[in-house]
């Protein structure tokens, strides 16, 4: 494998890494620089290229944990040493997570192959950064009217399953994971920091499935032509999220979404304007 091809394992990990958990999509990152620019499918075929995908999603995914580590522990019922402790030590329970994941995680079942066949193009691509966008401003203008719950740990189960159902819409490519549920968090009462804690910590177990059942349908595509490949954006996804992670979790509950709304109207507009 040569190394400008790293170079490009090196460029889709971060941009996975930097976007995954951003509310900017970054599905929608991908499918723009990769199809646009760096055309992986080109040299690692489609279904080799895909598959890097998922590996490199489960580098953010283990960024996630690291960050919120302490909490998944707590809500396994386990304590730093590994004793079982009493479920529920805190407000924010497993079921409060099951909750907010059944409506997308059902549909997203249901739908998978519609989605992956029609929408994974960049034109559709822009319709999502664009929505997305509109529901974003939407949910700043309506937070500053509205109390907030200041934690992750005040929150029900009728926000945390408000939070699920707005995360459908994230089925749609570029409308965005994370700026679906921190908007529908933010909508139901929910401060911006807790909407974005319950939105990383959602996020584990939703992706964590996801990849799972690709990587284990993906196996063979394993080879060790490209092994160098995934480990290389493996370890990029991992490094660039963790650093986006504490970065956005210091900076949401100063700035809000408006920066980012701006940002995803801006780059449709570029990129409709500019290459299609």
């Amino acid at each position: 494998m040569e190394i400008i091809e790293l170079i490009k394992a090196v460029i889709l990990g971060m941009v996975e890494g930097l976007t995954e958990f951003a509310p900017v999509s970054s599905t929608g990152h991908m499918i723009i620089v990769d199809d646009m620019w760096l055309k992986s499918k080109d040299f690692l075929g489609k279904y080799v290229a895909n598959t890097f995908k998922v590996v490199i999603q489960l580098g953010s995914i283990l960024a996630v944990i690291v960050v919120f580590r302490a909490r998944f522990i707590d809500l396994l019922g386990l304590n730093r040493k590994n004793k079982i402790v009493a479920v529920g030590s805190s407000h924010l329970r497993l079921s409060h997570i099951i909750v907010g994941l059944l409506p997308a995680g059902v549909l997203g079942v249901l739908f998978e192959d519609t989605i992956d066949e029609y929408l994974f193009a960049t034109e559709y691509v822009l319709i999502g950064l664009v929505i997305g966008a509109i529901l974003m401003i939407f949910a700043d203008r309506y937070s500053k009217k509205h109390p907030n719950t200041q934690t992750v740990d005040q929150i029900t189960y009728k926000q945390a399953l408000t939070v699920g159902l707005i995360q459908c819409f994230s089925l749609w490519p570029g409308f965005s994971r994370s700026g679906a549920t921190i908007s529908g968090g933010v909508l139901v009462g929910l401060s911006h920091k807790a909407a974005a804690d319950f939105t990383f910590i959602m996020a584990v177990p939703i992706m964590a499935g996801a990849s799972g059942i690709s990587f284990i349908k993906n196996l063979e595509y394993f080879t060790v032509e490209a092994l160098p490949f995934f480990i290389v954006g493996f370890i990029s996804a991992f490094v660039f999220a963790l650093i986006s992670i504490r970065f956005f979790l210091k900076l949401i509950d100063k700035i809000k979404l408006l920066p980012f709304a701006i940002y995803r109207i801006i780059l449709a507009a570029v990129i409709y304007f500019v290459f299609l």
